[in-house]
């Protein structure tokens, strides 16, 4: 009996379900342009990572030889004396964190404060220019900033010295061997030292500062700027609560980087500093050494010993600049995503 609730078979459904559960085409994915280009940045970054690593593995390689014969010893000895076999690198630590740590505290502010201007506060037919003259000083060479210091910064900072020495020298930090009063006083106690060459080196820390802040600064966004303004506040007023707090990340991140080419900085601090391995916080005093100095000075009359010591040198140095600038790293990518932002 037929079904008259059923109602009549639709006969012309049954070709359009076949045609529905036929398999869809598979969809091709990227073109191929876009494809050639995603393989190539892949392989190069892969080539990045092989490369930085097979170069600390030949540096931790090349140390072993210098681990087993100094052990601890290496990291806590002060003097480098080859010839009477005792070799270690704690002054030349020492003078290495002195260095990079006047060139940040020098480079910092004056690279936030022109991050700031050329994102916020300089005129849009001025700002392509500032931004070509900051990336200039980063395409300078090193020898150049080292030939300036030398010659030109380092007879006009001996005189900053001395007047840090004369009000400041109740802080150990500041103190020198020598009577800043005196009515011919010693100038020669406050040239090569770590202050000036920390001074040197600012000078290449403030462009890489300041293109990483600026990046961070240009992405703040523009609706959190238009809602500042329009509850009122100042250009200022936005500036400390929509962009700082947004480029929070992109300010550590880019001081971590600066940190790290202040810390390997080589041709500028060999040429500014006089050697010497001494464990003293005195950073306006005469003498001084750092771990890349060390290597540039003595690796062309070093022995096979001799070089394994150095090699150890620059590992470790290695593996600091490759800390702080992963660290960095982190912190200029968690930046963008605009997680810090308050408003």
């Amino acid at each position: 009996m037929t079904d008259l609730l059923s109602g009549p078979t639709d006969f012309h459904a049954e070709p359009l379900i076949e045609e529905l559960d036929q398999p869809r085409e598979i969809d091709p994915g990227l073109p191929l342009s876009d494809r050639v280009f995603q393989e190539t940045s892949r392989s190069i970054g892969l080539f990045v990572l092989l490369l930085t690593g097979s170069i600390g593995l030949f540096l931790g390689y090349q140390s072993i030889p210098t681990l087993k014969r100094y052990g601890l010893r290496f990291f806590t000895e002060s003097q480098w004396l080859p010839e009477r076999d005792i070799v270690g690198i704690s002054a030349v630590l020492l003078g290495t964190v002195e260095v990079a740590a006047v060139a940040l505290l020098v480079g910092f502010p004056l690279a936030l404060g022109t991050a700031l201007y050329i994102s916020e506060y300089a005129p849009n037919w001025l700002k392509s220019s500032l931004i070509a003259l900051v990336d200039l000083m980063a395409a300078v060479p090193s020898i150049i900033y080292g030939l300036w210091g030398f010659f030109l910064l380092q007879s006009k900072a001996i005189y900053i010295s001395r007047w840090m020495s004369q009000h400041l020298s109740w802080i150990p930090l500041f103190k020198v061997d020598t009577d800043p009063n005196a009515a011919s006083w010693a100038q020669s106690k406050y040239t090569a030292s770590a202050f000036i060459a920390g001074l040197c080196v600012s000078m290449m820390v403030i462009p890489l500062a300041c293109a990483v802040m600026r990046g961070v600064f240009a992405q703040a966004p523009i609706g959190e700027r238009e809602a500042a303004y329009a509850l009122g506040s100042t250009r200022w007023g936005m500036i400390r609560s929509v962009v700082l707090p947004f480029g929070r990340g992109g300010i550590i991140g880019g001081t971590m980087l600066g940190l790290g080419r202040a810390l390997g900085e080589t041709i500028a601090v060999l040429l500014i500093i006089s050697p010497a391995f001494d464990l003293k916080i005195k950073i306006l005093s005469v003498g001084t050494e750092t771990t890349s100095a060390l290597i540039a000075g003595r690796f062309g009359e070093a022995t096979s010993s001799q070089l394994s010591a150095l090699m150890t040198a620059g590992f470790v140095l290695f593996l600091i600049t490759l800390g702080v600038n992963t660290v960095a790293a982190v912190f200029v990518n968690r930046s963008r995503s605009g997680s810090a932002t308050d408003i």
